[in-house]
């Protein structure tokens, strides 16, 4: 059977739990393609459930929790299947699992997480700031994974008071920041007026990146391997 739940971790343990007794059990957050002769359900979310696996799987691992909510970012089509199998390793096991490298689960669910992990990391470095009229600062950009609030607090700090807005223009969501809260919000588009300043920035920029690019020596996978291409998109030099 496939279960279909909203891809919250609260939606997750309550389909876990329904499907605890289904060895052939597959969970959907997303579309999915049903087989001849297969069913589905579409779980509804039980709060008071949810918390009694969640204390259940704290009791195995206390950083079950965390590694869920790392693995349900993911934008890998496969997160479901991969939480699943590990979730039901560690149920069996009632103990700590990550360290079992050797079995199949275990890898997945670590390479699913690290992926998440290197995307933040990268776009510490990675994303671009842009000068609105208002002095407010709007970084659009498009990652493979649903991180937007992970990567702002590093720019709450970075940035030292100044608000700021990171826009995730696939999933259609923004981490806005007034300088001290962060909070997520749904923004479908954003039209932003640039300050006069930042018009004169991204000009400069671009003309140093001009003038120090050697056409006749571009050196492009090297380049694609210090900056994924599809994040090229929103770069200044680029655009």
């Amino acid at each position: 059977m496939i279960y279909f739940y909203d891809g919250t971790k609260e939606a997750f343990l309550t389909a876990f739990l329904l499907a605890w007794g289904d060895r052939e059990a597959v969970f959907a957050s997303q579309n999915a393609q049903l087989s001849l002769g297969q069913t589905c359900t579409f779980v509804r979310t039980d709060a008071a459930a949810a918390k009694r696996a969640e204390q259940r799987f704290l009791s195995f691992d206390k950083e079950s929790m965390r590694d869920l909510g790392t693995m349900l970012r993911s934008g890998d089509a496969n997160r479901d299947a991969v939480a699943l199998a590990y979730f039901r390793l560690l149920a069996e096991k009632k103990r700590p699992v990550r360290g079992m490298l050797a079995d199949d689960a275990v890898r997945a669910a670590d390479e699913c997480m690290r992926r998440v992990g290197l995307e933040i990391h990268r776009f510490h470095g990675f994303l671009r700031f842009m000068e609105s009229a208002s002095g407010a600062l709007y970084a659009p950009f498009s990652p493979d994974n649903d991180i937007c609030d992970l990567v702002a607090p590093h720019f709450r700090a970075r940035l030292g008071g100044y608000p700021f807005v990171i826009h995730d223009v696939k999933r259609k969501k923004a981490a806005v920041c007034d300088g001290k809260t962060i909070f997520v919000a749904p923004l479908e588009r954003a039209e932003v007026a640039l300050s006069a300043d930042e018009t004169e920035w991204q000009s400069l920029w671009k003309t140093y990146y001009a003038s120090v690019n050697i056409p006749s020596r571009e050196r492009l996978k090297q380049m694609r391997g210090y900056m994924p291409v599809r994040y090229w998109k929103h770069l200044t030099e680029f655009r």
